[in-house]
């Protein structure tokens, strides 16, 4: 998964075609689970473009999509976010979840 800058991820939204912004912090245990999933997921929907970031360098996205904790998610579908995801609960419901917004 490719590390992305905010114009970055203002290209991928603005492209229209399907996307996946995953947002973490580097000291937090939980996204460091997340991010391991986040990777087996990512191989499992080639269709799907991944990009993460660091929020603590992002912090006008956080503000823009009034992010309320990491890990998180941001689906982008049709030029717009479709979805926010904070529970990172399995690969399985994460592949599940993800299929069923961009199908």
């Amino acid at each position: 998964m490719d590390e992305w800058s905010r114009e970055q991820w203002e290209e991928a939204v603005q492209s229209g075609v399907k996307n996946v912004f995953y947002l973490y912090t580097p000291m937090c245990g939980t996204c460091a689970v997340a991010s391991k999933m986040m990777e087996v997921v990512e191989q499992l929907l080639p269709e799907v473009t991944f990009g993460k970031a660091n929020l603590n360098f992002m912090e006008q996205i956080a503000y823009d999509y009034q992010i309320e904790s990491i890990p998180c998610l941001l689906v982008c579908d049709g030029g717009k976010v479709t979805k926010k995801v904070y529970a990172f609960q399995s690969v399985p419901f994460l592949y599940e979840l993800l299929k069923k917004s961009i199908d």
